[in-house]
């Protein structure tokens, strides 16, 4: 598969309609560095590899992406300050097999990987049939003490994935820049307009939560 069908790929399997434009940004900056940040949960390769999942996830285009709001600190942050012992565990399991996966995949270790590599490695595991995925997010809402041996590695690794894409996108939707700067941003909500479509109403963009 060529990295172009890969992006397309990954993109709709995430829950994103993603322009032309989009995806040849996302190409050309296939070489994104990790910036100088030191986390407090993540180690040197789990962060590397967060950011580079995070920037795919929500790339920076005409708006800012999740690299421009820090979604990687947060991440970070809410796993060293809020997320419990169980789900730290599985986080690094999971982190441990991905990388396990990269390595086997590329013959390079998820520390030395670029953005390129990232996608197509994630399109293994989002660009599935809907039954597949059906059977997947269904696992994922049970224990892990009810979980087969045999299906214990891809749980973990799912929900390290799923964790990411989850803080992501959270982290993206409640950062300042995005709800203040894109999202339609009322720090003190006026008169109620009913019956007005969003496109009167806030210009087409969703209302941010204060």
């Amino acid at each position: 598969m060529d990295r172009r069908t890969a992006l397309k790929n990954l993109t709709k399997a995430l829950g994103y309609t993603v322009t032309i434009p989009t995806i040849s940004h996302m190409l050309s900056s296939c070489k994104t560095e990790t910036n100088s940040w030191t986390p407090h949960f993540l180690s040197k390769e789990e962060k590397h590899i967060v950011t580079h999942l995070a920037d795919i996830i929500l790339p920076t285009t005409a708006t800012p992406g999740a690299l421009d709001v820090n979604v990687p600190q947060f991440l970070d942050l809410m796993y060293h300050d809020i997320e419990n012992a169980a789900n730290k565990k599985l986080f690094r399991d999971g982190a441990a097999i991905f990388s396990r996966k990269f390595m086997e995949t590329f013959n390079l270790e998820a520390i030395n990987g670029d953005k390129e590599n990232f996608v197509l490695l994630l399109s293994n595991y989002f660009n599935i049939s809907s039954e597949a995925s059906k059977i997947i997010l269904n696992r994922q809402r049970l224990r892990i003490k009810n979980i087969k041996k045999d299906e214990l590695e891809n749980y973990k690794l799912y929900k390290f994935l799923l964790s990411v894409k989850r803080y992501t996108l959270f982290g993206y939707f409640t950062s300042e820049k995005i709800g203040e700067n894109i999202l339609a941003y009322d720090p003190i909500p006026g008169v109620q307009k009913g019956c007005i479509s969003v496109d009167k109403a806030t210009s087409g963009k969703v209302y941010a939560l204060k």
